[in-house]
This record gives C-alpha cells, sequence and structure tokens, in this order.
C-alpha cells in the first residue's frame, strides 16, 4: 500500500501514470532478480520453481510470490528459448497477474509475456486456459513456449479441434491448456451434458468443481484461470457468439419447402410499402399491406401446417437473407455448403450455423441443399462462458477504445502498456472517391508506385469478394500479388511469413495475419517500411486499428491510408435521407477526390453509429442471460442445458 502511495505521488496522482511506474519499478526488481540467477545450473532453476510451486501450494499469497517466480520464468526463457523479456514485457506480465487486460501494441512480443503470469497461476495447480484465435496459434504457442514451462516443472498442452477425449481430458489435465474460446466452450458444454449431477450441480458455490474431470466422462476440471489473447476480439466482437451443441431434426417435406416457397415471395415485395428495412440491425419487418399480400399469395395446402406468423417470420427472414447477407462478405460457398465468415477476423466459422431459419433461407438463396434444423441441446455465449471463470486476464493491442464495456461486462480493468521502442507509423490523409472503380484505379496506381520503390504492401478488404476483385486490378497492370482470405487460410502462416518481402503485395481480408507478425526485409525497411492501405472503415474502429497495426512495429518505419469509397455498404446504416444526397453526389461527381469534411464524417457517424448499436445488443444479451441464468438456478434447473430448449 505505502508503495502504491510514492508513485501516486510521485505521479502527480494520475492514476494510470502511477501504475505504469510501479509497474516499472517491479520489472526493474525482476529484472535483477533475472541477472543474479545467470550463475546458477538448469536444475537450482528448477528446483527454485518447485519450492515456489509447493510453497503457493500451501496457502502463500500467489502475488506475494511474483517477482521470485518471474525472475525464473526469465531466466528459463533466456536458457531455453533464447528470448529474454523487455522491461515492458515484465510489466505487461505484471499487469496480466493483476488480472487486468493488458493493451501491448502489435509485435510487443505477447507471446512470451503471456509466460509469467500463466506460470504464477499455474503453480497453484487446478489448470490455466491460454486461449488463443484459431488452432494454428494453440498449436505454434503451446510448441514455443513449451521448454520454458518444462524447466519450471510445469505440464503444457493445447486443445484443437482434432483432438479427441482422451487427448482433451489429458491436455485439461495438464497445468496449462492452449486453446480457442470455441473449443474450450463446447468441451464446458459436453461435460455438463455428460455430468451426472445435472440439475444440482448449479446450486453449489460458483467455483466449488475443480477436481479432475476424469470421473463421468468429463474433460474439464473446472474454470480457474484463463487468459485470452486478443481480448478484444474474443470478449467484445465474439461476445454474443452462441456456442450451440445441435441434434439434427430429419427435415419434412414442408420444412425443406417453407424456405423456398417464402424465398419466391421476396420479388413481389416493394421496401417502404411492403417491409421497413433497419440495415443497422440486419432486421427487416413486413408492414400491414406487406403482411396481407404474403397471405393472399399462392399457398399450397401443406403449408396449413404452419401459423401465419410462422410463415410471416419465414418471409421476413427470407427478405433479411437477400438484403443484408452477401456471398463472399458474410458468407462463402465451400464446397456446397454455405459457411459462415466472421466479421471481425475473416475467418471461416465452420460448423457454425445461422439461428432461426436464417442459415436455411441463405441455402435457399444460393441454390446449395437446405440443411437440417437442429434441436438444441446444450448452449452457451462467449460472454457467460468467460464469467465462469474465478481469474481473468487478456491482452491485445486495441483494447482502450472498449474498457467501458470489458469492465461492465467482465469486471477487468484495461491498462496500457508503453512500447519498447518509440512507435514510428506515419499516417499519409485519407482520400475519398465517389465510386468504387475510381478508388480502385487510384489504388492500383498507388501500388505500382510503391512496388517501384521496393516497399512492401498489405491492403485490407472488408469481404473476400472486394479482395479478389483487387486482385483482378492489379493483375491487369502486371502487379504480381498475394490474397489472404476465407479461402487460403491454410496458407496464412506462409503468406504473412512472406508478406514484408520488397515488392510484395498482399490482399488481405480483416484476418491480415492476426496473432502474426509481418517481419519487414531490411530492404522494405531501408525505404519506409510495410505500407498498410484500408479500402473501408470497419464496424468497430478497434478493427480498423488491428490493420493499420501490421505496419511499424518495434520502432520499425512504416505508413498507412484509408482509401474510401461513397458505394461502401458499410454507409447504408446512415439515414435514408443522407444515403439519398450521398447518391446524387454519385451521380455528380464523374471523376476526382471528393475532398468535403462533411462527406469524411458520414465514415464516422456510421461506425459510431454502429458501435453503439452492436454494445447495446451485448449489453442486452447480457441482461438476459443474468435474469434467465438466475430463474433457471432457483427452479433447480441447469441454465445451459435448459435454456437451449427455448
Amino acid at each position: 500500500m505505502a508503495n502504491s502511495l510514492w508513485h501516486w505521488l510521485k505521479t502527480g496522482g494520475r492514476t494510470q501514470a502511477s501504475r505504469v511506474s510501479r509497474w516499472q519499478a517491479m520489472a526493474q526488481v525482476v529484472l535483477h532478480r533475472t541477472h543474479q540467477l545467470r550463475d546458477r545450473s538448469d536444475e537450482e532453476i528448477s528446483g527454485q520453481a518447485l519450492d515456489l510451486t509447493w510453497k503457493i501450494r500451501t496457502g502463500f499469497p500467489l502475488l506475494n510470490a511474483m517477482t521470485d517466480v518471474f525472475a525464473l520464468v526469465c531466466e528459463s526463457a533466456r536458457r531455453t528459448v533464447d528470448m529474454t523479456p523487455y522491461p515492458v514485457q515484465v510489466m505487461g506480465g505484471i499487469a496480466l497477474a493483476e488480472r487486468w487486460i493488458a493493451e501491448m501494441q502489435t509485435g510487443e512480443g505477447k507471446t512470451l509475456t503471456a509466460t509469467l503470469p500463466t506460470t504464477l497461476y499455474a503453480m497453484v495447480g487446478r489448470g490455466c486456459h491460454v486461449i488463443t484465435v484459431n488452432d494454428y496459434l494453440a498449436r505454434r504457442d503451446a510448441s514455443a513456449m513449451r521448454p520454458i514451462y518444462e524447466m519450471m516443472g510445469l505440464s503444457v498442452e493445447c486443445v484443437t479441434s482434432e483432438s479427441e477425449d482422451d487427448e482433451r481430458r489429458e491436455a485439461y489435465n495438464c497445468d496449462i491448456t492452449y486453446g480457442t474460446a470455441t473449443e474450450i466452450g463446447f468441451d464446458f458444454l459436453r461435460d455438463r451434458l455428460k455430468s451426472d449431477t445435472v440439475g444440482t450441480q448449479h446450486n453449489l458455490p460458483r467455483y466449488a468443481t475443480l477436481s479432475s474431470g476424469s470421473a463421468s466422462g468429463k474433460v474439464q476440471r473446472g474454470q480457474y484461470f484463463a487468459l485470452i489473447d486478443e481480448a478484444d476480439s474474443v470478449l467484445i466482437d465474439e461476445a454474443v457468439t452462441p456456442l450451440i451443441i445441435g441434434l439434427p431434426e430429419p427435415n419434412s417435406i414442408s420444412d425443406v419447402s417453407l424456405p423456398h416457397w417464402a424465398h419466391a415471395r421476396v420479388a413481389d415485395l416493394e421496401e417502404r410499402e411492403d417491409f421497413i428495412c433497419e440495415p443497422d440491425r440486419r432486421l427487416v419487418t413486413l408492414t400491414e399491406q406487406g403482411s396481407l399480400r404474403v397471405l393472399m399469395s399462392d399457398r399450397p395446402h401443406w403449408l396449413g401446417s404452419f401459423s401465419n406468423e410462422k410463415l410471416l417470420s419465414q418471409v421476413e427472414t427470407a427478405l433479411a437473407a437477400n438484403l443484408f447477407y452477401k456471398l463472399d462478405r458474410e458468407y462463402v460457398v465451400n464446397e456446397g455448403d454455405v459457411t459462415i465468415v466472421d466479421e471481425s477476423t475473416g475467418r471461416m466459422m465452420e460448423g457454425r450455423k445461422w439461428q432461426r431459419g436464417l442459415h436455411q433461407a441463405i441455402e435457399v438463396k444460393e441454390g446449395t441443399g437446405v440443411t437440417e434444423l437442429t434441436q438444441h441441446a446444450a448452449q452457451i455465449t462467449i460472454q457467460s462462458l468467460f464469467r465462469h471463470y474465478r481469474y481473468l486476464a487478456g491482452m491485445t493491442g486495441t483494447a482502450m477504445l472498449a474498457k467501458k464495456e470489458l469492465w461492465t461486462g467482465y469486471r477487468v480493468g484495461v491498462a496500457e502498456i508503453p512500447t519498447n521502442r518509440p512507435c514510428l507509423r506515419q499516417e499519409v490523409p485519407t482520400r475519398i472517391y465517389a465510386t468504387h472503380s475510381q478508388r480502385n484505379q487510384v489504388l492500383t496506381d498507388s501500388v505500382v508506385e510503391l512496388v517501384r520503390q521496393k516497399r512492401a504492401v498489405l491492403i485490407g478488404t472488408p469481404s473476400v469478394s472486394e479482395s479478389e476483385a483487387l486482385g483482378q486490378m492489379l493483375n491487369a497492370a502486371g502487379t504480381r500479388y498475394v490474397i489472404l482470405n476465407a479461402r487460403h487460410e491454410a496458407e496464412e502462416a506462409e503468406i504473412v511469413e512472406l508478406a514484408g518481402q520488397p515488392g510484395r503485395v498482399t490482399i488481405a481480408t480483416n484476418m491480415a495475419g492476426r496473432g502474426t507478425d509481418i517481419i519487414p526485409h531490411p530492404e522494405v525497411i531501408q525505404h519506409g517500411g510495410v505500407h498498410v492501405i484500408a479500402t473501408s472503415v470497419h464496424s468497430s474502429a478497434r478493427i480498423d486499428r488491428q490493420l493499420v497495426g501490421r505496419t511499424a512495429r518495434q520502432g520499425d518505419p512504416g505508413t498507412f491510408q484509408f482509401l474510401l469509397s461513397l458505394e461502401d455498404p458499410f454507409l447504408n446504416v446512415l439515414s435514408p435521407k443522407v444515403q439519398r444526397q450521398l447518391r446524387s453526389l454519385i451521380d455528380r461527381q464523374q471523376e476526382g477526390e471528393i475532398t468535403s469534411l462533411s462527406i469524411r464524417n458520414y465514415f464516422r457517424k456510421a461506425q459510431n453509429q454502429l458501435e453503439k448499436n452492436h454494445a447495446r445488443q451485448r449489453k442486452q444479451l447480457l441482461k438476459g442471460e443474468r435474469r434467465q441464468s438466475e430463474t433457471f438456478r432457483r427452479i433447480g434447473l441447469d441454465p445451459y442445458l435448459e435454456c437451449a430448449a427455448d
């Protein structure tokens, strides 16, 4: 307490500054102790780690052991993987150990930073879950950091989509388990389905079930500590994503025919007269006139098994599928199946389906087979899953913009960690054009010049279709390029590894190699570094920052620029009046750049509106989940199994 007060006074009472000052001082202590360990043998290092483990397990306060544990981890990293943490990485580790979301800029070495708090909490013996954004990163990080953990006497494994039950059980029984939120969430649900005490287990204290998961076929042993990489993506962007274990229901003839019938009605309906659109919510509502038109249309005899309410709801779903869900943007058709593309990451969400008939409506629209509806056996959202953990921490490069929501939803604060070297990233002024074709021509000319200068170029696009259209234009200009989107996930690591080479042009959706570094070639650094071009403003300023953060890491030079078009579907969330003004401007503006500041503000307004809408939806869902869970608990039912029947 006295130490914290000293740093608070030292920084003039500024809370964030005093916290950083305290962490800087603690990091220096850790690094000093690390230096004192240089003359110790490997056996002595492992022995000290074992002594600390038993000390912690017999009740010694965890945070009081932090500096000693961190010093051992730093020395272990130097000896086993030839990596010595920088002071700012140790500061990040302290923030995580104190259960903050640490905002560390891209390229600052978050993978190594994670080993510090993970080792500390793993010494308790209750298991630590390190959450990554995909299976590749889970395997990579677990393998790369394994030597550090093993010198500290800890076991580590990863869970992926290919893991069998026995492999999962073995992984969760390790001290440290790497995996994605999806895999860990589904294992949580499967364990509840396997439990012999469903209906009573949830009445136990929140963190009571921490024993080995081998009994009754369960694989997990509880939710103790979770460290989340790319925390804003997982805790905010995927917060309302439902993880559902479904039981397929065989489709009847009428179940298959209903979405086909509804799709046929779409062509007969007129916007504003028959239905009203809310693009920001992707919602369509039939008017009274539209409802009458639907109910008075040709109705085969088999429709008699459906209520009028069901028929109208299905037509509204078909309208939404046609108006708001576009091929190669929100989804792709992969080997004859409709596969969802995650909006925030650009990755395919294998095995996921939209609910309430939307997925089937899109399948009819694309002419693929209509898949079976599912009866939910168990369900939980990402935000509910992580509220089960006793301790929660995370790392990301873009958390400060979401700090209020992270505190409201998870009761975790956000702390900004300084960079190891000053950031040299420079912004090139934004340019706006009336049409995509005008924008793309300017972009192509710019890329040709950058390639001539031996720069590396990363072009960010909002959809698969746009990335491929840009590729065709660059091809016509004689410029070689590589595309990274949902169709090329398997080559992601290889594409990102080469993205920093001289004259290399990479066109990417929001994936953009998040979680991996674009290492610029020395010749690229000499000529100004990697240049990032964003072709759209995204639904969140955090996603824009993620793309921009691909350049100018660890003190390297780099530049970025937004090249925008008024034809961007992103602007459809604006009012009809504003959209009419924009369409009029597009018709008048035949060529040249649009320099009006008011037009630039429209992009910011659209982004702010989407951010507010999404935050409101997440807040409402969280409130609803809390009320529903409490109701089910009071009456003695498991909220994650019984709610699934709704």
